[in-house]
């Protein structure tokens, strides 16, 4: 884990207290705003920091509407529950990377009417349960049942109240009869720890993961397969505006409804906004991203 560091990444979480602090000024702050930003108006990006998925884009955003004559506002906030009725209320503007379609349908299905999708700019984003490469005999999580032992009886999972552990818990461990394993909950950074230290071993584990992310591109992982689909169905990442949003930032809304973003991109652009290189300075990450990859979308403002 030389490139990575591991703070507390509660991704996928449920609901929690609402904290919203501002950690960053906009694009404007040697002048107090230029004529510009005051024109095209203040957009309010909230965002989980330890969720790397909306770390990532929040900051990319920042940097676009930035350009485009917008001054942002960053509130970071410390879980989903909260960051989606801060949406709804219109405390925060945007929400720039939401699990919007499976994993957190409820927030949806609860606040849906005061929110706005503004567009997805990642498709096939997926719960999964995965093992090192090199644990050649699991290929499918129909195999764990039978080979308890060879995991110690565990699967090693993140925050307690994730939707990634719900799904894990109350759906895919009945769903396949793992009636001898513990799924072992504490924290993303907690569950990457474990993984780092049996990977180094090359010892066996089992531990819930997820598309996109960084881990990928760490260790040696393979998904299981789920023939039952027991965690759930792939879904995109959306960004999401409070109701009135289009209206008021209309061509905020129009530009954000042109980003996409493949698997090497999105992968490249948490991968360095993550790596211990560019910690503490997201906005240098993006530029680096910027530079690297620019050349590769067509919804890019250099200027």
């Amino acid at each position: 884990m030389n490139k990575r560091h591991l703070t507390a990444l509660p991704a996928l979480g449920l609901a929690g207290a609402l904290v919203l602090t501002g950690c960053a000024g906009g694009t404007d702050d040697a002048d107090g705003g230029d004529n510009a930003a005051e024109e095209m108006g203040t957009i309010t990006m909230g965002f989980l920091p330890a969720w790397t998925d909306g770390l990532s884009t929040a900051y990319l955003l920042e940097d676009q509407l930035g350009k485009l004559g917008y001054d942002i506002e960053m509130e970071e906030v410390v879980d989903a529950g909260p960051l989606y009725t801060a949406l709804a209320s219109g405390d925060v503007d945007m929400y720039p990377s939401a699990w919007s379609e499976v994993t957190h349908a409820e927030y949806m299905e609860e606040y849906g009417d005061d929110i706005e999708d503004l567009g997805a700019y990642y498709d096939g984003a997926v719960l999964t349960i995965a093992v090192p490469e090199y644990v050649t005999d699991i290929n499918s999580l129909e195999d764990l049942a039978a080979n308890a032992d060879m995991f110690g009886g565990q699967i090693i999972g993140i925050e307690p109240g994730a939707g990634l552990t719900a799904a894990t818990q109350d759906s895919m461990i009945p769903a396949y009869g793992l009636d001898d394993y513990e799924l072992v909950t504490s924290s993303t950074a907690g569950m990457l720890t474990a993984l780092d230290t049996a990977v180094a071993a090359e010892e066996p584990i089992v531990v819930t993961l997820w598309r996109p992310f960084w881990a990928y591109a760490e260790w040696p992982m393979k998904d299981l397969e789920d023939p039952q689909g027991a965690m759930g169905d792939a879904e995109s990442l959306h960004f999401l505006g409070t109701t009135g949003f289009a209206e008021e930032f209309p061509e905020a809304a129009e530009y954000i409804g042109k980003i996409k973003l493949d698997d090497d991109q999105y992968g490249a652009l948490e991968g360095l906004v993550t790596s211990d290189e560019w910690e503490g300075d997201p906005e240098g990450a993006v530029d680096a991203w910027l530079e690297e990859y620019g050349d590769q979308v067509d919804w890019l403002i250099t200027e």
